[in-house]
């Protein structure tokens, strides 16, 4: 039975992978992730439900599209399996079982649904575009603070430790409001540092601490590699440079959900 339960979560995960595609797509550039109807990038035609089946399109029209015959980028399979693969994964380690279902178990995977949404979102709008966009971590802040208030609540956790954080998103967002007064745009950083939050609340101040060395040496192997390969070249870039181009927000949302996961595995079945 709960092999029946992973492969509908696997499903439902592919569902949602083919939305983060879309979405990732469409926030940038400020366009309808909810009403318009799907459409191909490259010559603009709108998608029938043949053209919308998670992994199965893909796999049946070759990756390429049925009317202009252009190619579809691999990410979209890539992210729909993934996606797919976290759902069935995350419901395996907290063993939800079919059986024994309560509504708290469902409560506390509903919510790390939303917390894995939240951290794709900013993965691939960041690798895309290098930018932790403000209205995806504006719903982090929400789902965050929902979150508080389900722990405060039916989990009796303790209050104190999560008014300090509430007061920590006072704290960026202001430095935020600031900053946009004064730059006219939002700073990076400032994205960086309330996606730290987000993380924290939902993964803990170890496994956010660990997401942050990981990230950090996958960084600095990125660059020690970046630096090599331009060494061959003409066209060397300076330090400045390659961290412009470095998408922060990428690293950190990966290692905090590979870390995450191998948190409540290790947690549920072997400590």
């Amino acid at each position: 039975m709960n092999l029946f339960l992973y492969i509908i979560l696997f499903i439902i995960g592919s569902l949602f992978g083919s939305f983060y595609t879309l979405a990732v797509y469409r926030i940038p550039k400020r366009q309808d992730i909810t009403h318009t109807h799907s459409y191909c990038p490259k010559c603009n035609h709108k998608l029938g439900l043949l053209d919308l089946i998670p992994i199965l399109s893909y796999i049946f029209l070759g990756g390429k599209c049925r009317y202009c015959k252009q190619k579809i980028r691999p990410r979209y399979l890539i992210l729909e399996i993934l996606s797919g693969i976290s759902f069935a994964l995350l419901a395996y380690v907290m063993k939800l079982d079919i059986n024994t279902m309560s509504v708290i178990k469902i409560a506390e995977y509903s919510f790390y649904v939303l917390f894995i949404t939240y951290i794709i979102l900013i993965v691939g709008i960041d690798k895309e575009n290098r930018s932790i966009n403000k209205s995806v971590n504006i719903y982090g802040v929400v789902i965050s603070i929902m979150y508080m208030v389900y722990l405060c609540i039916v989990e009796k956790a303790n209050i104190y430790r999560y008014g300090i954080y509430l007061i920590l998103y006072i704290i960026v967002i202001l430095l935020d409001t600031v900053t946009l007064k004064k730059y006219a745009k939002s700073t990076y950083t400032n994205g960086i540092l309330i996606m730290l939050i987000n993380m924290i609340i939902f993964t803990g101040e170890y496994i956010t601490a660990t997401s942050v060395i990981f990230a950090l040496l996958t960084i600095a192997i990125y660059m020690l590699l970046s630096k090599l390969q331009a060494l061959k070249s003409k066209n060397r870039k300076t330090d400045k440079q390659l961290y412009d181009e470095l998408s922060i927000g990428f690293y950190l949302g990966v290692s905090n959900l590979i870390i995450f996961l191998f948190a409540l595995f290790y947690t549920v079945y072997i400590s």
